[in-house]
């Protein structure tokens, strides 16, 4: 099965990145239809009875084993009918050529992300930032009913499926349970919501003396990001500046490259700046499972996207070393939320002076300046994360549970709820559907949390346990080879051998737990968290 899966997966792969790098109609079509050949090759019924048949035997090979539970998986998410199957993966393309090619227009000019983002971020009208943000959502308008339509394609997928819908779905085939998902993030709501209000009140009176408003009347568009997934720059400490003349693809060669994890081949593939038509987020992916990984981004010389290509990177190693011995199916990180906790291992270096410093960025007088701040910057940038992350997970599920009820009263009484931003009065927009996410990658975000908690017990377990530095290393392991060797060979080069708490556990000595983040982020430093 698998040397007939695998050109197929490589050919399908290679169609969407030159597709996202060109924007054009005609690469988006290849690229649908080879996604289209691929799930049309998982959806094959005689050889899902096999599998099944397979999965009933005693089989003492963990690897076999473990092979044929995780195509099992494949075929059994994609056994429903076939024109099902063309519908979703038509409608999907839609929507990705949709966002792709959307431009916000303002008084006739078009904006790029990049764009807006920077008006956001430093403009004070308060006109000028009300259009921007508002024009920022309107790709809502024209893709919410194509993602109505395809969540309840998808909930049909499931239900055929024997499933209440999606959502439960794919967490199940993905190894996750809903319910001690749902646990986690109340525990985590609980963990975050006092610290993050603390937080939130901070930013409130900030940005209400920047823009001389009263506090009350502060609203979405003052925080200076679409989402207020990332917080403003509350901080006297201009990060931007330390990148604004740097060679930020150089600085991310040098430092996974002093790591021992080489990524030259991996650039070379790459399609790192803007072009027209080209999609405007980054992504990484891994081609062919056997080394051919590449990452896109849109670099500009700021921190966010120093911080993103560390991300990307991060992802590309984990892909490229993998064992090559594995047979190919478990050529794959253990999970999505695995591979989220390197990428974000690495991306928050971009903010961390002792990184800065080691890597040639900054000089040790300005480290030393901004050590204090940096680490109030990256807690108050973990805690407004978080509740961001919770919104999305809880409008998500959901939304799969009931996507006819009002989803734009659902997005907001959510945002308001845990992101404690106002509603603008009046408003009944599909504010969601501006997330990208939402619609082409389901049962997905909440990844990026766990990702977060994984990334933090990384963190200590790298320190303590690898380097034996109780202090706190804070230079970002640049330099250290036994670092990228632990990683390349006992986090890695598993892949997807185990599940995933199972590695986690064989990696760092236990099972996944929030408390390291909470340590790193919540309070930092309390004992009190870690029992």
């Amino acid at each position: 099965m698998e040397n007939e899966a695998a050109p197929i997966y490589r050919d399908s792969n290679l169609a969407f990145f030159e597709a996202s790098i060109s924007g054009r109609d005609e690469d988006y079509k290849k690229a649908s239809d080879l996604k289209l050949q691929l799930n049309k090759f998982f959806s094959d019924r005689k050889k899902f009875e096999s599998l099944k048949s397979y999965k009933k035997l005693e089989i003492s090979d963990p690897v076999i084993k473990r092979q044929i539970d995780l195509l099992y998986y494949d075929f059994a998410s994609n056994q429903f009918d076939e024109n099902l199957l063309e519908e979703i993966i038509n409608h999907s393309t839609e929507i990705e050529k949709k966002f792709s090619v959307f431009r916000a227009e303002v008084q006739k000019k078009e904006l790029t992300d990049n764009e807006i983002d920077e008006i956001l971020s430093e403009s004070k009208n308060e006109a000028e930032l009300k259009d921007v943000w508002k024009a920022s959502k309107n790709i809502g308008e024209l893709v919410k009913d194509d993602i109505v339509e395809l969540v309840k394609l998808r909930n049909r997928s499931a239900q055929e499926m024997g499933f209440d819908n999606f959502y439960e779905m794919s967490l199940k085939f993905s190894e996750q349970d809903p319910d001690e998902l749902t646990l986690l993030f109340d525990k985590l709501n609980e963990l975050t919501r006092n610290e993050f209000e603390s937080v939130k009140e901070e930013i409130d009176k900030y940005l209400a003396d920047r823009l001389k408003i009263p506090e009350e009347k502060l609203m979405p568009w003052h925080y200076q990001d679409k989402f207020f997934q990332h917080p403003p720059e509350i901080f006297d400490v201009d990060l931007d500046q330390y990148y604004e003349n740097q060679d930020l693809v150089e600085i991310t060669k040098e430092y996974f490259n002093s790591l021992n994890l080489d990524i030259d081949d991996l650039l070379e593939k790459s399609d790192l700046f803007e072009k027209e038509g080209k999609y405007q987020h980054a992504y990484c992916v891994n081609i062919d499972r056997n080394k051919d990984v590449r990452v896109v981004c849109n670099i500009k010389p700021n921190s966010d996207w120093m911080g993103t290509m560390l991300h990307e990177f991060g992802h590309a190693v984990y892909d490229k070393y993998i064992s090559s011995k594995l047979p190919w199916r478990l050529r794959e990180p253990a999970h999505i939320f695995t591979t989220e906790a390197i990428a974000m291992l690495f991306g928050r270096l971009a903010s961390n002076p002792g990184w800065l410093f080691k890597n040639g960025i900054i000089n040790f007088g300005e480290r030393k300046k901004i050590a204090q701040v940096s680490g109030k910057i990256i807690r108050t940038q973990q805690l407004v994360f978080s509740r961001w992350v919770q919104v999305m997970f809880r409008f998500e599920k959901e939304l799969y549970k009931n996507p006819d009820q009002d989803l734009n009263e659902l997005w907001w009484n959510l945002v308001e709820k845990y992101q404690r931003v106002r509603k603008p009065e009046g408003r009944n927009k599909p504010d969601w559907a501006a997330k990208i996410h939402i619609a082409l990658y389901p049962a997905y975000y909440h990844n990026y949390m766990l990702g977060e908690l994984l990334a933090s017990q990384l963190y200590f377990y790298i320190n303590r346990k690898v380097l034996k530095d109780n202090t706190g290393l804070d230079n970002g392991f640049t330099g250290c080879n036994d670092v990228g060797n632990y990683l390349k060979y006992l986090f890695f080069s598993y892949g997807a051998l185990y599940p995933h708490g199972e590695m986690i556990e064989k990696s760092t000595g236990e099972k996944l737990d929030p408390k390291y983040y909470a340590e790193q982020f919540v309070k930092p430093g309390s004992k009190d968290i870690q029992k």
